[in-house]
């Protein structure tokens, strides 16, 4: 069985292109510890070979795949001529996705705190619109409590609502990301690159998954949504929505 690898970062060296696929070099730097009387890794050199295909749906050119950082999962190979692997170790690559830049991430943390702050805003204003009654109030004392009762009560049951946390249509639970199992049958298998972006596109617009995985209740088990269990993978993501089997 085959050893499955998954690589982030950017390309160390330039694109190279040959018939039907491209090579690009990549570095990752080892376990800062390792067990006792072993030496410690270091910088370990890769060479990615993508088809062509795959590589123009990602719309990485020459010059940005040096500055962008990407997810490659494939697997390794020992069968590449030496002239066309300059890495230590070949990487025959199954799926490269693209993946948000640190800019893009401040940007919508930004909109975040920018429309907090409108809402703050806007439910100061209602509180301040709310006691016009006021000088009535002043010709009728009893009826003067339950108009300063109302905007505290309103206040205090639409709290609740704003701490419930965001997630897709259907979900039945949120369990711990590290907690899913993936089988076997799903990591042998490669989701379109295009329908994976627009995923990460819908969490980057909306802060949560368009749908919820399914898995087994006990044993946590993936049974369907693998690729929006990579793309939660690609978004760090700590929590994810999901269904139980049995219930389908």
């Amino acid at each position: 069985m085959p050893h499955k690898m998954t690589l982030t970062g950017s390309a160390t060296g330039p694109l190279r292109e040959y018939d039907r696929y491209v090579a690009f070099d990549m570095r990752e730097k080892g376990s800062p510890s390792a067990p006792k009387g072993l030496k410690k890794s270091t910088f370990i050199s890769y060479t990615v070979f993508v088809a062509k295909k795959a590589f123009n749906k990602t719309g990485l050119t020459k010059k940005s795949i040096m500055h962008e950082k990407i997810l490659v999962q494939g697997e390794p190979t020992l069968d590449i001529p030496i002239d066309e692997c300059p890495g230590e170790i070949g990487i025959i690559c199954f799926q490269i996705t693209v993946l948000p830049n640190k800019n893009d991430k401040e940007a919508n943390e930004s909109n975040d705190k920018k429309e907090a702050q409108q809402e703050v805003a806007a439910t100061k204003q209602e509180e301040k619109q709310d006691p016009v009654s006021q000088p009535i109030a002043k010709e009728a004392k009893t009826i003067q409590p339950e108009v300063k009762e109302t905007p505290v009560q309103e206040k205090k049951a639409a709290q609740p609502k704003k701490q419930q946390p965001i997630q897709p249509k259907g979900t039945k639970d949120v369990v711990s990301f590290d907690d899913i199992i993936v089988p076997e049958a799903f990591l042998k298998t490669r989701p379109n690159p295009v329908k994976t972006e627009e995923v990460i596109e819908f969490v980057k617009r909306t802060g949560h998954l368009d749908k919820p995985l399914t898995i087994e209740k006990e044993s946590k088990i993936l049974k369907d949504g693998y690729r929006r269990y990579i793309v939660a993978k690609t978004m760090k993501m700590e929590n994810v929505p999901v269904v139980y089997d049995y219930q389908k």
